[in-house]
């Protein structure tokens, strides 16, 4: 891979060390420029059937190529508005009775956790929340579902591999996985799969991908229906979902959306995949040790892309790290500072990190 021509293709970090990919991935020029394409299209031509005919060509490229990041086939993946719509898709379609366990760990995100509290509230179901390390060990006979990060957002530790050889359906969160990591979503065994179209993959805020494995499929319920769904839509009232993964599909997406996401991760698989990933990890393992040499105490992680490092002060430490030109965000509720660190980022950024830190 030729790191500096990958870096070139995002503006932003020409005058930003840019660590925050965690939230929102850097924004390629390229995919600036196809949404504007897009636009600009529909400004000149109006928005008839060629116009919704592009919008589904970009949808079913969109889909290939995220089954790629993914290890699945296209007809496995659904093309969500994020993370957070691809959980509570999954976890709003099980079939859950009073009394059914949705377990859990004890570092979720919002975004996990709010389709977790819907569980609770609209279907009786119980959250029990454990250590992200002793999930897998914690699975019971009630255990009805098992939702947790694939990366945890907090620290960057990945959830056990044993989770592939539970009984009860595994969900995954991953929003911190998909493009930063290499994600199998068969070898690790999962039902389902969310990830976030703008935070690794680069993309647009508004998309996002939800992988469901055939035997789910099956039994997952459908509560919300629309055009996109239906492989029939003009059958009226007696239409019917499509057979695979489509059937999840967010109904709203924009052909300027789709356009600037595809655009994005094809800037990203034309690195290559296997070195984008080896690239991020291995710049984040730097930063660790330019931390500790520093004085700074790194949170407990694994091998990814999240280096979660103290800070007396982090809201305010984050603030003055900002006036210094480095993007990076603190953890709520915790003392730290999470830098996220990517295959465009170089040596120079962390230097520069590291050189505007407080003593």
């Amino acid at each position: 891979m030729d790191s500096s021509a990958l870096r070139a293709e995002f503006p932003v970090l020409r005058a930003l060390a840019y660590l925050n990919a965690g939230t929102d991935g850097p924004l390629p020029a390229k995919a600036a420029h196809a949404a504007a394409a897009e636009l600009q299209r529909a400004a000149e031509q109006g928005r008839a059937r060629a116009h919704f005919e592009r919008r589904s060509e970009l949808a079913g490229e969109l889909r290939r190529e995220y089954a790629t990041a993914l290890g699945c086939d296209a007809h496995d993946v659904a093309l969500t508005t994020c993370a957070s719509e691809g959980l509570a898709v999954a976890i709003g379609g099980l079939d859950l009775r009073e009394g059914d366990e949705i377990l859990t760990s004890d570092e979720e995100h919002p975004g996990l956790l709010g389709a977790l509290i819907a569980a609770r509230e609209l279907h009786g179901a119980s959250v029990r929340e454990v250590p992200l390390q002793r999930i897998a060990d914690e699975v019971c006979a009630r255990t009805r579902a098992v939702a947790c990060c694939h990366v945890g957002w907090m620290s960057g530790r990945v959830a056990p591999a044993a989770l592939a050889d539970v009984e009860a359906p595994v969900i995954l969160d991953g929003a911190q996985g998909a493009g930063a990591i290499d994600v199998d979503v068969h070898a690790l065994g999962c039902a389902a799969y969310a990830g976030a179209g703008q935070k690794w993959l680069c993309g647009p805020d508004g998309t996002g991908m939800l992988y469901v494995s055939p035997s789910l499929r099956e039994h997952l319920r459908v509560s919300r229906r629309a055009y996109p769904n239906l492989s029939d839509p003009d059958a009226g009232i007696n239409a019917q979902l499509h057979d695979d993964a489509r059937r999840f599909d967010s109904p709203g997406l924009s052909a300027e959306s789709l356009a600037c996401a595809l655009a994005a991760v094809s800037v990203l698989a034309a690195a290559g995949w296997a070195a984008v990933h080896e690239r991020g990890r291995g710049l984040a393992a730097t930063l660790v040790q330019m931390l500790s040499e520093r004085g700074r105490e790194v949170a407990p992680r694994d091998d990814t892309t999240l280096v979660s490092f103290h800070s007396d002060d982090a809201p305010a430490e984050s603030a003055l790290l900002a006036e210094r030109g480095n993007v990076l965000r603190y953890i709520p509720g915790r003392p730290w500072l999470r830098a996220s660190v990517g295959a465009w980022n170089d040596e120079e950024d962390l230097r520069r990190l590291l050189s505007s830190l407080s003593a």
